[in-house]
């Protein structure tokens, strides 16, 4: 089992949409990803998003595909400038549990659970993108990520 971390898709801009939800693009690449990580066997036991419109866009999509039936629920304290530490010192492999958040937290969070610091940046996040963790006696680490583009 892991933690899967997606940072939200494409998101329209603010003169379209104030509350900048998912772009047709953001819609299309998030249920593509979804769909292939589906086609891998994986398993997602609960969705967590940030509240912001485009990330419950983001994890309904992912939950339509990956966990069909299940509610996805709002987390508190994962927005793009929050403290990666509170959710890093809680979240477990055994969870098999998504969080769809943002920029730069999604990075910093990777980087705080793979090194024990935010920085320096271990990897660049794609919108629609998951990255899968796992720990083992070592730590955590990243198992695989999947994204809509290779470049």
């Amino acid at each position: 089992m892991s933690v899967f971390l997606v940072q939200h898709g494409l998101s329209l801009p603010k003169t379209e949409d104030p509350e900048k939800g998912l772009s047709e693009k953001g819609r299309e690449e998030t249920l593509k990803i979804a769909e292939v990580a589906a086609g891998y066997s994986v398993k997602i036991s609960k969705i967590f998003h940030s509240g912001k419109k485009r990330a419950k866009q983001t994890a309904l999509i992912m939950a339509e595909i990956l966990c069909p039936g299940s509610d996805i629920e709002q987390m508190a304290d994962i927005s793009a400038m929050d403290d990666v530490k509170a959710l890093g010192d809680r979240l477990g492999p055994d969870s098999n549990h998504m969080v769809v958040g943002h920029l730069p937290y999604m990075e910093k969070l990777v980087s705080y659970l793979t090194t024990g610091r935010e920085a320096p940046k271990v990897l660049k996040f794609q919108n629609s993108g998951i990255v899968c963790l796992d720990q083992d006696e070592s730590g955590w680490f990243i198992r695989w990520t999947l994204n809509p583009n290779i470049s």
